[in-house]
């Protein structure tokens, strides 16, 4: 197993934070957060992500990189 970074946000938090509402994520989700994660490829690193911060929640995944 591989070491990569996933750079993610969420458009709801960050639509949301501009519009001066709250979510039932924190405000800092607006921004994009850097996340390690385990997985034997980028393929295998997105689906993993994504399993913990799925699309229909609003999370938007930047990028994925070797760590």
């Amino acid at each position: 197993m591989a070491l990569f970074e996933v750079e993610i946000y969420n458009e709801l938090v960050k639509q949301a934070v501009q519009a001066g509402e709250s979510t039932q994520y924190s405000d800092e989700w607006a921004d994009t957060r850097y996340v390690e994660v385990s997985a034997r490829d980028e393929m295998d690193a997105r689906r993993r992500i994504l399993s913990k911060y799925p699309k229909d929640k609003g999370f938007i995944i930047k990028g994925i990189s070797p760590a």
